[in-house]
């Protein structure tokens, strides 16, 4: 079993992975400056898990050992609500993504996903997956989920595609498995992982069956090539210094998986053909993820003490709109980690046994997220000031002409250093504009599912009709006696709103 982050990343050694990047194949991964970082990010969750077993470890039910909290099956609302916490505090660390959320969710998700196929079925994806899991458990490794197909026109359904490799798809089955091509685009630390778990993207019909599969397999199996994803001045990483990466510890990472005739046995199989559940997967994948992005109020706690720090070595911390600054920047951060934590209380049990948190609060804490963020980091880069984005290198600082002179006209306060000054600035330049931007900001608004994704599951469960029916009550509009009635009527969000504590009907 993994237990350190030290072990972690000996563990992706040598594993011969297919790496592209910078137009080369990547001959070691763990090595290389650009990736390093976010091996770190990922090593950084074991570490923690060391640290603070209580935040960051649960029992298995499993196997009846501590495992990491990234992997475990939920089986409380608190189970819920202790992701969100470790997921802030990991935030907070690496100032990134840790990129573990996506396997946590699909873990969740799957679990309650496929015990519902084999009641309709007479399947066995649910002993399989167990069984699957367990296995993880006893190893303690990182897995990848890998949901967003490339897509093509997306006026066609999977199957109507021009090219059929559009969506990751069954190519041939045998006695032992299932080959699949495709490919899956920004797939957060898939590199970084010990195992995938491939999933359909959204709701499909029967046309689409062969694109109805779900399984599990190595990050080396043949075939699978990965072509890494550029990021903001990401070459930073590479150029030497500690200095103009702004984070140079710590960093995010996303790749294209291309899939070949890639076999996946019958053991790691969850799901192939029942396309009617594709869109239950997604559903239920998505409310998870959704309000798995608490991470970001982690990550916002880093900008706001870096804002806070900067008017601070600029002399202006007492000045009372830098104050009203980071309060708002505070209040916008808080918003979403309550929205998250709320949906993560609000949670009712699925018939597998497993607790899947709210809906209506998941959708809302991320849409939250693609808009808050943005709005920090403008007050960030607002409280930083223009020499964030046009500071000289770190080399030219470590000149010995032009050196001295940048010491003495970007200094502060005269008890600050000029370095920790610059320091602090790329900090913000690397979270507002630079590498971990990517997370913060674009990831933010399009993981997911884009904002319209939100906006439309949040207008199906809004409740229009009964909260008119509220008001026509109390305007008299509606007869007084009509009020019971009303107040019975309360449909499944207001359900979990009113339902006391302590209280899960298990099958809902």
């Amino acid at each position: 079993m993994i237990r350190s982050g030290e072990e972690y990343i000996e563990s992706l050694r040598g594993r011969g992975l297919k790496v592209h990047l910078f137009g080369e194949r990547v001959k070691e991964p763990v090595d290389h400056p650009v990736i390093r970082p976010s091996v770190n990010a990922v090593a950084r969750t074991y570490d923690l898990a060391n640290e603070q077993p209580e935040l960051a470890t649960a029992v298995s039910p499993f196997t009846g050992e501590r495992i990491n909290r990234f992997l475990h099956v939920t089986t409380s609302p608190e189970d819920l609500v202790m992701q969100n916490k470790m997921q802030r505090k990991l935030g907070q660390l690496t100032g990134t993504c840790f990129q573990r959320c996506v396997g946590m969710d699909a873990i969740n998700s799957l679990y309650s996903v496929t015990h519902e196929i084999d009641e309709a079925h007479g399947t066995d994806y649910h002993s399989r997956f167990k069984a699957f899991v367990t296995e993880m458990h006893r190893q303690n490794f990182v897995i990848g989920g890998a949901m967003t197909d490339v897509k093509g026109d997306r006026s066609k359904a999977p199957h109507e595609q021009d090219d059929p490799d559009l969506f990751v798809h069954v190519t041939k089955r045998t006695e032992k498995g299932v080959f699949i091509s495709g490919a899956k685009a920004h797939q957060t630390g898939c590199i970084n992982s010990h195992w995938l778990v491939v999933m359909p993207t959204m709701r499909m019909s029967e046309a689409d069956r062969d694109y109805a599969i779900v399984g599990a397999l190595p990050v080396d199996t043949p075939g699978i090539t990965y072509i890494y994803g550029r990021q903001s001045c990401d070459t930073r990483s590479a150029e030497g210094g500690t200095i103009d990466a702004g984070n140079t510890q710590y960093g995010g990472q996303e790749a294209m998986v291309i899939f070949e005739d890639v076999f996946i046995p019958n053991e790691s199989i969850f799901m192939d053909g029942e396309f009617e559940f594709a869109s239950m997967l997604v559903e239920r994948f998505t409310c998870y993820h959704r309000r798995s992005y608490v991470c970001k109020s982690g990550v916002g706690d880093v900008l706001i003490g870096a804002a806070a720090t900067m008017a601070e070595y600029n002399g202006a911390e007492k000045a009372s709109h830098i104050r009203d600054k980071l309060v708002e920047m505070t209040h916008l951060n808080e918003t979403i980690y309550g929205t998250g934590i709320a949906s993560s209380w609000q949670a009712h049990q699925t018939r597998s046994g497993n607790f899947l948190n709210d809906e209506m609060l998941a959708n809302v804490c991320k849409h939250h997220v693609t808009r808050f963020p943005y709005e920090i980091s403008r007050l960030a880069q607002d409280l930083a000031g223009g020499l964030m984005v046009t500071l000289p290198s770190e080399k030219d600082f470590r000149d010995s002409e032009t050196g001295p002179l940048i010491e003495k006209y970007l200094k502060g306060r005269s008890e600050v250093s000029t370095e920790d000054r610059v320091r602090i600035l790329r900090l913000i330049e690397n979270m507002t504009l630079g590498r971990n931007a990517v997370g913060y900001l674009t990831e933010s608004l399009h993981g997911a599912g884009s904002p319209q994704a939100q906006r439309i599951q949040i207008a199906r469960q809004m409740q229009l009709e009964f909260k008119k029916r509220l008001a026509k009550a109390l305007a008299g509009v509606e007869p007084e006696t009509a009020r019971d009635e009303i107040a019975a009527e309360v449909g499944d969000y207001f359900g979990r709103v009113f339902k006391p504590l302590g209280q899960a009907e298990k099958g809902e």
